[in-house]
């Protein structure tokens, strides 16, 4: 029988590995699951691996696989959530999310061909704005435009991507996801307080958010201070 904590730890591995396919980083494990050190993390996983509930992959940086879930494990348990924006939140507020539903198809496209998208506020394209609002509308979206997982828009506030084609007013889709590669435009999360659209880069150790348009200076920032939100995936825009 597994402690509650041992039970949070595994549900929230399972879950960032099925939403990203990559195992959550020990820092983002001890924040989810509200502990002061690293330690209890090293400990749990080692419980969870003497149990057979998980295993550690040789040879690889945070590589962890899950092995089984719990006899009573059914989707009324929830994996712990973390502190700050989470885009997948419909209702409720920054630090509470809810589990977002499966896309509706929109009401008016025939055939399934669209299906709506919740928009979570505004995303600011040039100075950080603590931008993530609360579910404000749905926008119908196609569907050949998301592809897999899940997807949330927002509309943007400011010109620091106009180059890459993003306008003030615009309305993104973003894929959400935690990872992100070199060149991606993505939302990220500074310092667990702003939000900001920009096109992700590495610069060594540190991160990099670029953007585009001369105007603005690329900003880099320590590993730890910046959290992916998601990926561009789609670009709305409309003629008035």
């Amino acid at each position: 029988m597994l402690t509650r904590k041992q039970q949070e730890l595994l549900l929230f591995i399972h879950e960032r590995m099925k939403e990203s396919g990559v195992p959550p980083s020990f820092d983002e494990m001890k924040d989810a699951l509200d502990l002061a050190s690293k330690s209890g993390i090293h400990r749990l996983i080692t419980a969870l691996e003497e149990r057979g509930f998980i295993r550690r992959l040789p040879n690889r940086a945070r590589a962890l696989e899950v092995i089984k879930l719990p006899e009573a494990y059914s989707p009324s348990l929830k994996p712990p959530v973390t502190r700050g924006f989470s885009p997948s939140v419909i209702e409720g507020s920054l630090g509470k999310p809810q589990p977002q539903p499966a896309p509706k198809a929109a009401a008016n496209d025939d055939a399934g061909s669209s299906v709506n998208v919740p928009v979570m506020g505004r995303i600011a394209a040039g100075v950080p704005i603590s931008a993530i609002q609360n579910n404000t509308h749905e926008i119908a979206v196609p569907m050949t435009m998301l592809g897999s997982g899940e997807h949330y828009a927002l509309e943007v506030k400011g010109d620091s991507m106009i180059e890459a084609g993003i306008l003030d007013g615009d309305t993104v889709i973003i894929r959400n996801g935690s990872t992100a590669s070199p060149g991606d435009i993505v939302v990220a999360l500074v310092d667990d307080e702003e939000a900001t659209l920009k096109r992700f880069r590495r610069k060594g150790a540190s991160i990099a958010l670029e953007a585009a348009n001369p105007a603005y200076e690329t900003r880099i920032f320590g590993p730890d201070r910046v959290k992916i939100q998601g990926k561009l995936v789609g670009l709305i825009r409309r003629y008035h």
